[in-house]
């Protein structure tokens, strides 16, 4: 199969609400999406970067940079196999994942798409519904807090993640266990602590957190084995993993018990089919967690969350926790904790091509 044409496109989506976390609070989203065509056929994608370089040195507009200036005009005219073989015209870029990702899972699912076959059992899934948690931002009061995760507990949800930040962690985390003392709860600090704050860190070992996402600097492999000898909470590390070298690295250091992996993140379904393999030989819990992804983006981690190194609820909640419409139908629904895997081809969704080309802001096509 050859990639005979190529689309990207820059479309503008407001949250239902504002998302807040260390990096700061996120209203908009500006996604790109890639569509990549062959033989009448079309794979999607969506680059998860964000609009500024809080969470990784990538950007929006790097990203557009990279994928208009250097990667899609050599892309035209490839052959795709099975989708990780797409990038090696570009093998010589350095860094980029999230951008080099867009590309390699818009062929995966054109490749999913040729055989006929959904995007889960093209990565080898081995479940057909997966067990679902949900991501709540910083609030600014713990009664809010409180409410908002006894609201996403009574949407099903088997765990619910809160972020926290140095001064809005202890009084937040108390109040949830005051109220909720057996929920599923996890807390997420985007890397808001430095080894400074050891004490305060060691601290939260006694609300019963299921675990604490990446506490420290993502390049502070060895700051995190220290803090994990310490704390009995599980340490879980999301920014640090880029890929599998890094996440070998995690495990000789004992860096964290628990790794949160993102397609997206780590350059896409190649290198994290080799990071959840290298997981599950180490016997190491991973779960998938969530960028703000639009349906497009929220499909392909459905059908990577569908392995079976997946054994905790990622962060892949329902569309309509972030969107008041979405682009995909059917849109992503949760149901008892579980949401279903596409089983059509591909990514099993429909794109809504009309309303994604009424919104683009701009367009970039090769052919």
């Amino acid at each position: 199969m050859r990639i005979e044409r190529a689309v990207l496109r820059e479309v503008p989506l407001t949250l239902r609400t504002p998302f807040a976390t260390s990096h700061g609070r996120t209203e908009q989203r500006r996604v790109l999406l890639l569509t990549l065509h062959a033989e009448g056929l079309e794979g999607w994608s969506e680059c998860v970067a964000a609009a500024v370089p809080s969470y990784t040195y990538e950007t929006v507009d790097t990203a557009w940079h990279v994928l208009t200036e250097l990667v899609l005009p050599r892309m035209i005219g490839c052959d795709i196999l099975d989708g990780d073989d797409v990038l090696e015209p570009i093998a010589w870029i350095r860094g980029h994942p999230m951008a080099r990702a867009t590309v390699e899972m818009a062929a995966w699912d054109l490749a999913a798409r040729g055989d006929g076959v959904s995007l889960s059992s093209k990565l080898g899934g081995a479940f057909p519904e997966i067990p679902v948690g949900v991501s709540i931002g910083l609030e600014r009061t713990p009664e809010l807090l409180v409410a908002a995760v006894e609201r996403a507990l009574q949407e099903g949800y088997q765990r619910v993640k809160v972020k926290i930040e140095p001064e809005r962690d202890i009084e937040m985390l108390g109040a949830l266990r005051e109220r909720l003392p057996d929920a599923p709860l996890t807390a997420d600090a985007n890397a808001a602590y430095t080894p400074a704050d050891l004490p305060r860190l060691l601290e939260l070992d006694v609300f019963g957190l299921e675990m604490i996402e990446q506490p420290l600097a993502p390049d502070d492999f060895l700051g995190h084995a220290r803090l994990q000898e310490q704390m009995r909470t599980p340490l879980c590390l999301d920014e640090s993993i880029v890929s599998e070298h890094d996440a070998a690295l995690a495990l000789q250091l004992r860096s964290c018990r628990v790794v949160n992996l993102k397609p997206g993140r780590v350059g896409g379904f190649a290198e994290s089919l080799r990071i959840h393999d290298l997981m599950r030989r180490a016997l190491m819990p991973i779960w998938c967690g969530g960028m703000l992804e639009t349906g497009v983006g929220r499909a392909h981690n459905v059908a990577l969350a569908s392995l079976p190194g997946f054994i905790l609820p990622g962060d892949i909640s329902a569309s309509r926790r972030y969107w008041e419409r979405d682009i995909v139908a059917p849109e992503f629904e949760v149901e008892d904790g579980l949401m279903r895997v596409p089983t059509g081809p591909g990514i099993g969704v429909e794109v809504d091509v009309e309303r994604i080309e009424a919104l683009a802001t701009r367009v970039a096509v090769y052919s």
